[in-house]
């Protein structure tokens, strides 16, 4: 049956990324089905052939490892991880490499860790290269770099990557390709009436709520790193389709506009390179903690941040650096670049702006965030 409203994302889109789990590329053994590979890059290559962009997200390559050295299952110290991924990764280029070469479409693997997104000047390399290499047809396939990244091997997973790839290409549409047909109303492995919700139109507490705490054997994910990830999309602006990449003719079928798996919907409109860099890509060096006044004068009347809205701070950063804002239940909901350090931010937290003056011996700013360097994140 088709969707009006997906036919209508997918069609306007002139750009997406496409993530792929290890478990729709791999056998219950670990070792790469060459034949899902295949599946996966004629897919993509039909999507490529309509005229849009592509970008793929890519797992697997501590899987392929697992497969290639007949460990039947997944380590759980780093320094095998490291190793499975050292192993898998040029295992996993090649298999994409033999399936998409019969098309005639180049590849090209880049391998990215958290420092690349925190770092401005990296952050926007990588935007730049993966540009070009969209524009001369090439296929960028993206992966973390496993074999270095501690953190991102205990804590991350390629979802929250292909999220924060789609905010840097300003892709229209992320397409999760996993193991379950969908996000179920409750966990399907504990309630049997379980069903496919269809359209989501908002992440809230309830709809995270929906995700069970199971796991694959060999990825390193689950529901809520997708949910996660799609929170990160659709908060940017952008559409969320996940489905089960084991599916016949999935990636034709979600091009269609088909109603399979779940849809989620954009929180509102596309926000500019800069602001989704602010806002849902690096990660903060410090916080200030606001009054309840300035909360509502950021979050709902577009305004700066001023000292005297400010009752708390905390972190070690400098002035340029990136900040959340956050009220004094410690939720947040908005981040900025601070124009002050922690430490005379400390010094002039609660005070008005005739008094910052007489404590700093001048007044560099009126605000510790502008507006115009700020972004609402809930």
């Amino acid at each position: 049956m088709i969707d009006p409203v997906r036919q209508d994302v997918v069609t306007e889109a002139h750009t997406l990324v496409v993530k792929v789990g290890t478990n729709v590329l791999a056998g219950a053994d670990g070792t790469l089905d060459q034949g899902r590979i295949q599946a996966l890059a004629d897919g993509v290559q039909r999507i490529r052939q309509s005229g849009k962009k592509v970008a793929l997200v890519s797992s697997g390559a501590i899987g392929a490892g697992i497969g290639r050295l007949g460990l039947g299952k997944r380590p759980t110290d780093l320094r095998h991880l490291q190793a499975c991924a050292a192993v898998g990764q040029s295992f996993l280029m090649r298999a994409y490499e033999e399936c998409l070469s019969r098309a005639g479409i180049p590849t090209a693997q880049i391998l990215l860790t958290a420092g690349d997104f925190d770092n401005r000047t990296r952050y926007l390399n990588a935007r730049n290269t993966i540009n070009t290499l969209l524009e001369w047809g090439c296929l960028p396939i993206i992966n973390e770099n496993d074999t270095v990244s501690v953190a991102e091997i205990r804590f991350g997973d390629n979802d929250h990557l292909a999220a924060m790839v789609t905010n840097l290409l300003r892709a229209s549409v992320l397409i999760l390709l996993t193991n379950v047909d969908g996000l179920y109303s409750a966990d399907p492995t504990v309630d049997p009436n379980a069903t496919v919700v269809a359209t989501v139109p908002y992440i809230d507490p309830e709809v995270l709520g929906m995700a069970g705490a199971s796991r694959s054997a060999l990825g390193s994910g689950g529901m809520r790193s997708k949910l996660r990830a799609a929170r990160l999309a659709t908060a940017a602006g952008e559409s969320v389709i996940m489905a089960n990449g084991s599916a016949f003719g999935i990636l034709d079928r979600i091009m269609a506009g088909e109603a399979v798996g779940t849809l989620f919907l954009p929180h509102g409109s596309s926000l500019q390179s800069k602001k989704r860099w602010l806002g849902f890509t690096v990660q903060p060096k410090g916080k200030f903690v606001t009054d309840a006044g300035a909360r509502t004068a950021v979050q709902h009347q577009g305004r700066s941040l001023l000292p005297i809205g400010v009752v708390g701070v905390s972190g070690a950063f400098h002035k340029g650096d990136v900040v959340a804002l956050c009220d004094a239940e410690g939720q947040e909901f908005a981040r900025g670049l601070s124009n002050y350090s922690a430490d005379d931010a400390r010094k002039i937290c609660g005070l008005r702006t005739e008094q910052v003056a007489e404590v700093l011996g001048s007044l560099p700013y009126e605000e510790v965030v502008h507006r115009d360097n700020l972004v609402v994140i809930v």
